[in-house]
């Protein structure tokens, strides 16, 4: 039997719970919800086309994609709590070429984003399904979600207005909580995760765990099922604003309406409540409910007021799949794939992130 690097750097004291993750959740939340309105206006500032901003987030998403299946390499060499601080540190180090560049350098720094938050992610869930058990899993992503409803609700709408102020200023409020998110994680002492003892050693192509997955239908299903919900909010975040735009509406408008979309994650309480048991119908719900109304939205009404409300009332339900569509995935990971299977499962944002920009730019 092997013992995971874990067992050795693992820091005595109370095991971290559903709270602190929460908070990790809330902070890491506010340093990208200021700037995810941000990216898609400047960016179309920069190339006053929808279709170039389209082809660049494609390759920014191709770009993030691969990280992601490399990063279950790259942890087997630099231990989990050092990696975690690297992806923060690259958000910081992002967010400063992005407030002062209006070129491609802005791209760069997207892209530098992007993979922070590759990297962030994939060690969170690693941290998650190390710490809390099946049992809280639905609490978790619920309470996680709640926490960062202030963060989503209030930071598209600001982040906008900060830039109408200053270019650079929400950029710089976002480093800040980076370098917040960084001392907390650090305060909650997560160290490398729970040791893991595992049969067989790690297999040394960073490429062959995807062979696992693949033959594990449940994992497989809950992937798909997570990538469906992300194709909507990339649909939603990225072109909602630039739709606005160019139809006459202010730049405000697309930061205040994803604002009030976030606002609706103060009833994942109620949410999670209604569901308890019901994760199947949630998920048939969600998903057919929201596919009607972008359905409805991409038919010309004859107002593209119509179009934005019935866009606006889709988010409600992605708000829905955001807390049931990856439950399957999480519950059916065995302890011993946990780096591994977090790693193919954050390939859901990446892959959306690729798929969408991409259809879209051909269309």
């Amino acid at each position: 039997m092997i013992l995971s690097r874990g067992t050795l750097n693992q820091t005595p004291g109370k095991a971290p719970g559903v709270k602190a993750f929460a908070i990790l959740s809330g902070i890491d939340s506010a340093s990208r919800a200021i700037l995810i309105s941000v990216f898609p206006v400047v960016m179309y500032r920069i190339y006053s086309d929808a279709q170039l901003v389209s082809e660049a987030y494609f390759i920014i998403g191709l770009l993030s994609f691969l990280v992601t299946l490399i990063v279950p390499w790259i942890s087997r060499k630099i231990p989990r709590r050092w990696l975690y601080s690297i992806g923060v540190t690259t958000y910081i180090l992002s967010a400063l070429i992005c407030a002062w560049s209006n070129s491609w350098m802005f791209a760069f720094g997207l892209g530098l984003f992007t993979i922070a938050n590759v990297v962030v992610f994939v060690c969170s869930n690693a941290y998650v399904m190390d710490y809390i058990n099946r049992v809280k899993l639905a609490e978790c992503e619920a309470l996680r979600l709640f926490y960062s409803g202030a963060a989503w609700t209030i930071g598209p709408f600001l982040g906008i207005w900060l830039m109408t102020t200053w270019k650079p200023l929400p950029f710089i409020v976002s480093a800040l909580a980076s370098c917040t998110l960084l001392v907390a994680f650090w305060f909650f002492r997560l160290g490398d995760g729970k040791a893991i003892r595992k049969s067989i050693t790690a297999p040394p192509n960073p490429f062959a765990y995807l062979n696992r997955f693949l033959h594990q239908p449940r994992l497989v299903a809950g992937w798909i099922f997570a990538v469906m919900k992300s194709s909507g909010w990339w649909v939603y975040i990225l072109y909602l604003p630039i739709y606005a735009v160019e139809n006459g509406h202010s730049e405000q408008l697309g930061g205040a309406l994803l604002s009030l979309s976030n606002a609706f994650l103060f009833l994942t309480p109620l949410i999670l409540k209604a569901m308890r048991g019901r994760v199947r119908l949630a998920l048939i719900f969600g998903f057919f409910c929201s596919g009607c109304l972008f359905l409805l939205a991409s038919i010309n009404l004859g107002s593209t007021s119509v179009s934005i409300a019935l866009l606006v009332l889709a988010s409600m339900f992605l708000i829905l799949l955001d807390i049931c569509a990856g439950l399957p995935f999480l519950m059916a990971v065995r302890p011993s794939q946990r780096t591994e299977m977090a790693a193919v499962y954050s390939t859901y944002r990446d892959f959306s992130s690729v798929v969408t920009p991409g259809a879209a730019s051909l269309l």
